[in-house]
């Protein structure tokens, strides 16, 4: 990543308040759709499989990812609650949750969700490895078990066991989620966390314009970039997710007629691409990436 999303990124990432997180995740099993219909048959621990959106407004938040990204939204009960899954196509990619009334001014906040093999095993590990279980393991009609958690810096992230398996490692559509990127105070001792609980193999980033200190794999694919956060005050340690667009230009220019900001201008980043990083109306902040060439790092030399 560009040096200036790590600036940028230190009044855009505001941790949101677990308490809010864990509460909203009690409200009972829905009917979500499955991850892949028909089922893939295939596992990729390690791999971004899921993000939820936890959001003090749905509406704004609907309209501004269903006219920035072209997603669309499907809204479930779930035992009085309302939850959206966003869908690319056909198939869904994200879920927006309504903020708990517990936690009022704070931002949203994207929690993204990693496949594990077995979620009690792996959510076992990270109190053992320094951090916080903070929604314990629920089963979903279709999706499967998912928990939630804070890492050793106090980040949240989920832990997903897909019951339709995980996504094929292809590359990504526009409109679907291209990466996952960390920022922290501690870069090896943040990757040394999610090497206990996800198994990554951990490395120097070489990506080429990347910016990126640290680089977690697994299965020999590139998952995530581990980053250190700038020495400001109001920097906070947490998640980014980047999502493909086919034109950079074309969705920034419709972020701020829906609300929105672009908090970090695109600027020229690895292979070739252009990034920038935008937050929606409620403060929910993503990246977004436009690739000349193919985005699968496992096809790149």
């Amino acid at each position: 990543m560009h040096k200036t999303l790590l600036h940028g990124l230190a009044t855009a990432l505001s941790l949101a308040t677990t308490l809010g997180i864990a509460s909203s995740t009690s409200a009972g099993a829905a009917t979500f759709p499955a991850l892949n219909d028909p089922g893939s048959g295939e596992a990729h621990p390690g791999k971004f499989v899921w993000a939820e959106l936890f959001t003090s407004d749905s509406a704004a938040a609907t309209k501004f990812y269903t006219g920035v990204f072209a997603w669309t939204a499907t809204t479930l009960e779930m035992h009085g609650a309302a939850y959206t899954v966003f869908s690319n196509g056909s198939h869904p990619v994200a879920g927006l949750r309504q903020r708990n009334s517990t936690a009022p001014g704070h931002p949203s906040r994207w929690i993204h969700y990693i496949s594990v093999a077995d979620i009690e095993s792996a959510a076992s590990i990270v109190a053992k490895a320094g951090g916080e279980l903070r929604a314990h393991a629920r089963k979903f009609p279709k999706m499967g078990l998912l928990a939630i958690a804070t890492d050793s810096e106090g980040s949240p992230f989920g832990l997903l066991q897909s019951s339709s398996g995980d996504s094929a490692d292809n590359e990504p559509a526009a409109g679907d989620w291209n990466w996952c990127h960390l920022f922290v105070k501690d870069p090896v001792a943040s990757a040394d966390f999610y090497r206990k609980v996800f198994k990554y193999d951990v490395s120097p980033d070489a990506r080429k314009g990347s910016g990126s200190e640290l680089i977690l794999s697994s299965g020999a694919v590139n998952r995530a970039g581990v980053s250190m956060l700038p020495l400001r005050e109001d920097a906070k340690p947490g998640w980014l997710g980047v999502v493909r667009v086919a034109n950079l230009d074309d969705t920034l220019s419709r972020v701020p007629t829906l609300g929105g900001e672009v908090m970090v201008p695109p600027h020229d980043a690895a292979f070739g691409s252009r990034f920038a990083v935008i937050a929606d109306p409620t403060g929910g902040t993503v990246g977004v990436v436009q690739y000349i060439d193919n985005a699968n790092p496992a096809n790149r030399p």
